[in-house]
């Protein structure tokens, strides 16, 4: 899971299965949150979860997401029924998982959702950066997780050299002109607070204006040693804070 923040996908076994459709490319979807207000800045949309993660980061929230199965829990024709019937009564539709940049058909289900009108949200850990940039001109809001220093992305990752996609899918973002913030789930044990305030420099100095940290929060993370830290509440710290407050535009520290 991305975003500390947003919604959680219902897992797989909470889904009833419905046999995959034929087209070689159909998105596969793990989970749809019918309505959120946290998800798209500003705006009422769905969530589709997207199968899929080739990372393992300890303080996911869906790690049932991260295998991608055979058969998807939810078709990609009933989710566009869904949606067809929810015109008018939310704004966007946000992609998020796992990683919906690792689907072959992320690019076509945003284009068919488009299509109804709706505004498109993406939440991405830049694990493909090459698809990422396929889509970006149909995506009208990206949520870019950054994991960490870009030379320490495998202590979080779990996955040696992952740092380059990542780095390269930023650049990516922000040569598309389109609309993102860069958001980081801060542990202790991940990411100490020097390097918090030292990752919020290099991404002010490439050129982020919008940021957020958000802090762990143990609430839905299968990781029993990240865990035991509880509740961070004073964590990193206001010096850190006002620090990081002083790079962007905008700062958010985010604990819910």
């Amino acid at each position: 899971m991305h975003a500390a923040t947003a919604s959680h996908a219902p897992t797989a076994a909470a889904v009833p299965r419905i046999t995959p459709g034929r087209a070689p490319a159909r998105l596969k979807v793990g989970g749809l949150v019918p309505f959120t207000a946290t998800d798209y800045p500003g705006l009422l949309a769905a969530v589709v979860f997207v199968q899929g993660c080739p990372w393992r980061c300890g303080y996911c929230h869906n790690p049932h997401l991260q295998p991608r199965t055979a058969d998807s829990p939810l078709d990609w024709q009933e989710v566009m029924a869904f949606l067809r019937r929810r015109v008018g009564l939310i704004d966007g539709v946000v992609f998020s998982g796992g990683e919906p940049a690792m689907d072959p058909g992320l690019g076509s289900a945003i284009r068919q959702v488009r299509a109804l009108g709706y505004r498109i949200g993406l939440h991405t850990g830049g694990t493909h950066p090459r698809r990422l940039a396929q889509v970006l001109p149909d995506v009208d809001w990206v949520g870019l997780d950054i994991k960490a220093g870009f030379d320490q992305y495998e202590r979080v990752t779990q996955v040696a050299g992952s740092g380059a996609p990542a780095r390269a899918s930023l650049q990516a973002v922000l040569d598309s002109g389109v609309d993102f913030e860069c958001r980081t789930t801060a542990h202790p044990d991940l990411i100490d607070a020097d390097g918090l305030l030292a990752l919020g420099r290099e991404l002010a100095d490439l050129g982020v204006r919008r940021y957020a940290v958000q802090v762990f929060r143990p609430q839905g993370c299968a990781d029993a040693t990240l865990n035991t830290r509880g509740p961070l509440r004073d964590w990193p710290g206001m010096a850190v804070r006002e620090a990081l407050t002083d790079l962007f535009e905008r700062f958010e520290l985010r604990r819910d």
